[in-house]
């Protein structure tokens, strides 16, 4: 019998399929307790979980679940477009803003293309490269921050899409706006910059690229409904880009592809402006206790400027199996090439203070006598 390989894509053989964080359920399911007992610190969830108003804008949005969504997401691409100084043609929806690197695949990536990306950049951007048979180029990432200088000099004839994830996951860094600024002087017009900006609400001071889609550079930002509003289940993004690149991904877009009852959510959340501040205050004060605490345990981490901590316990995966019994799920960085790594989103201060508490039990410098 033929075997299935022989007929898929040959770029598919080799293609790592990306793994979530371990889900809440499923590890209450193994160690034999309800889910509520389950703290998971592994995929930089909200904490506080959704907005209430966006829960019973949800609630609402049910009770019509047998129509058909909005398929242009009419309001939500006006509002979010309100709200960052653009036209809603500057905006496309999608299921995550993960469907939109898809977009981008699809619309501009041909077998033997090339993209680039930083060393231990989020993953998906190589595995989307991979599927449509592009070639990606990772550049060294000195002390865990992305090079832009690299980045530039590693362009090729080739390369179509360069990938830019601000702050970084999942070492957390920042680039700074004169560096980006510096960069955009210098890149190729043919080549679309993407700036992956999906914890952009957490920042104090965040870099500004917007203007270089009123500029009509050819740029893409990304931007996620997943982390500060809490939305993450329900699989709601969206990316801002002039209205001629928005055209040219909306022709790789299925139909009805973001759901009304995210449309719904995401349309409230963005309006509640204070539980993104209660949010981002949670993670503000859980992200400063995280590294103080790691300091004073004298055990290397990543200062990040986003809802989580990238940091070194010396064995990953012994770590991760060793507080998953303790009934905390983090997230072991393997897959990133860095085995001796965790990251550690930021939870409530209870959550935060338990899984310190299980991190001094576990590594044998801090094991109490």
């Amino acid at each position: 019998m033929t075997s299935i390989w022989e007929l898929a894509n040959p770029q598919l053989r080799d293609l790592a399929v990306y793994e979530p964080g371990k889900p809440i359920e499923e590890t209450a399911r193994e160690l034999g307790v309800e889910p509520g007992a389950i703290i998971k610190l592994a995929s930089n969830e909200n904490p506080l979980g959704p907005s209430p108003k966006a829960i019973q804008a949800m609630r609402t949005a049910a009770e019509n679940a047998h129509l058909y969504p909005d398929g242009g997401g009419f309001y939500l691409c006006k509002a979010v477009a309100a709200k960052l100084g653009l036209a809603p043609e500057n905006i496309i929806l999608g299921n995550g803003s993960n469907e939109v690197l898809e977009f981008l695949g699809h619309a501009f990536l041909n077998l033997g293309d090339d993209v680039i990306t930083s060393q231990y950049a989020f993953i998906v951007y190589k595995l989307i490269a991979t599927s449509f048979g592009a070639r990606t180029i990772e550049t060294p990432s000195p002390d865990y921050h992305q090079d832009l200088e690299a980045m530039l000099a590693a362009i090729t004839p080739k390369t179509r899409l360069i990938f830019i994830p601000n702050p970084n996951n999942p070492t957390g860094t920042l680039i700074s706006q004169r560096k980006i600024d510096s960069f955009m002087s210098r890149v190729p017009e043919n080549i679309i910059v993407v700036f992956d900006e999906a914890y952009f609400e957490f920042l104090d001071n965040p870099p500004e690229t917007l203007h270089y889609v009123r500029d009509n550079r050819n740029i893409v930002v990304l931007r996620t409904f997943s982390k500060i509003h809490g939305l993450a289940g329900l699989r709601i993004g969206y990316g801002i880009a002039r209205p001629d690149l928005i055209d040219v991904l909306r022709k790789t877009r299925q139909p009805f592809n973001a759901n009304s009852v995210a449309q719904a959510g995401a349309l409230a959340a963005l309006a509640d402006d204070a539980h993104q501040g209660e949010t981002k205050s949670v993670v503000n004060a859980g992200r400063v206790y995280l590294e103080e605490q790691f300091a004073e345990m004298e055990i290397q981490f990543v200062p990040g400027a986003a809802n989580f901590v990238m940091v070194n316990v010396g064995d990953g995966a012994a770590v991760f199996k060793k507080l998953l019994v303790r009934k905390i799920i983090v997230r072991p960085l393997k897959g990133y090439k860095l085995p001796e790594w965790v990251r550690i989103s930021v939870g409530t201060m209870e959550q935060n203070r338990k899984c310190i508490e299980a991190l001094k039990e576990i590594l044998p410098k801090h094991r109490q006598v």
